[in-house]
């Protein structure tokens, strides 16, 4: 019996060979990024963080060819990124930036329709195929709702999705967006990353996007590429970049701290004292932030005799500490009585 293998594309949809991007003027280079070794297969999605100002939208715009590289190569479907004519380069890449996009007297259908021209020429018409394809793009997104809605009165949320439609109406190989979920919602954030993976399960679509939005990255992408202070590159899957400890490195801060297990962040205020809760279920862990952000740290059982007891269940919650015993039915009011409490340096300073 032969074991089971995996089939992968003989050829990336994106590899970079020794790649550096940066600035140059007419007397020097400036990298940014340097020995940019990357691949990306067609159904992967690719998030692409690091802190401000290290280079990931230099990369992207060098992965996009809006800036040449300063040294090394780029590859998209196994052709030399350079050697591409712009309408070939058109009919393999699609790109959404971050800018708003000023479109008048549009309608979203004439905004997608604009992704066929790398394949009908500008002075030509669409043919049947060409609509074929709009609607068929407008379909995957989810806009046929918008379709002939006037594309500068749709919200923000609305206006990506009809942008991803119009490169996907390019037939890519590859989709780049640079921070697409710059002015949306938080629900509109997670549909559209949502949405960006779907794509990626639907057909030979590789997907690279640059974003802020760490947590939701980190529960939606195949492939992390996190760029750390002093220019290293960490790539793999986002449970591998969690275990490196790359994302503390680049991240973490005097008050941050983040907390693997949750893949999120935590603002340490600290300097209150101790804590336990005892209680299962939402409950508890929403009564365990609240002492977080009021300053207490939380222990699993008290550890001193200053340690505050807070029990939590479906009714209410009831606190004992050397102070007093008090209760209350919700958290607002279990907020307002702790941080009304004395802090643990300033009993120490009273005593």
């Amino acid at each position: 019996m032969k074991a089971a293998t995996t089939s992968r594309p003989a050829v990336p949809a994106l590899r970079t060979h020794d790649l550096a991007v940066g600035y140059r003027s007419r007397r020097q280079r400036r990298a940014v990024l340097e020995r940019v070794n990357l691949a990306v297969d067609a159904g992967e999605l690719v998030c692409l963080l690091g802190p401000n100002g290290i280079g990931k939208s230099t990369l992207m715009r060098t992965l996009a060819r809006m800036q040449p590289a300063l040294w090394g190569s780029v590859e998209l479907g196994g052709i030399a990124l350079e050697s591409l004519s712009a309408s070939e380069l058109a009919r393999r890449l699609g790109v959404v930036l971050t800018e708003r996009v000023a479109v008048e007297s549009l309608r979203a259908r004439q905004v997608v329709d604009l992704g066929r021209y790398p394949h009908s020429g500008w002075l030509g018409g669409l043919s049947d195929r060409d609509h074929e394809v709009v609607s068929w793009a407008i379909e995957a997104v989810g806009a046929h709702h918008l379709a002939d809605r006037d594309f500068a009165r749709i919200s923000d949320g609305e206006r990506q999705r009809v942008m991803v439609a119009r490169a996907l109406a390019q037939e890519p190989l590859m989709l780049l967006l640079d921070e697409p979920t710059a002015f949306l919602d938080v629900p509109s954030r997670v549909e559209l990353m949502g949405l960006l993976r779907h794509l990626t399960r639907q057909g030979p679509l590789a997907v690279i996007i640059s974003t802020h939005d760490l947590e939701l990255a980190l529960r939606t992408a195949d492939v992390v590429w996190l760029v750390v202070p002093g220019g290293e590159l960490i790539t793999g899957a986002p449970e591998d970049v969690v275990l490196s400890g790359g994302i503390a490195q680049a991240f973490e801060g005097r008050q941050v701290r983040f907390h693997a297990e949750e893949r999120s962040f935590r603002w340490l205020t600290g300097g209150r004292g101790t804590a336990a809760v005892r209680g299962e279920g939402l409950p508890a862990a929403m009564a365990r932030a609240v002492l977080e952000r009021e300053g207490y740290t939380v222990v699993v059982a008290p550890s001193t005799a200053e340690t505050l007891v807070l029990a939590v269940g479906e009714t209410g919650w009831h606190l004992s500490s050397d102070e007093a015993d008090v209760s209350g039915h919700n958290f607002r009011s279990l907020a307002a009585y702790v941080r009304g409490l004395p802090s643990k340096a300033r009993k120490e300073t009273e005593s």
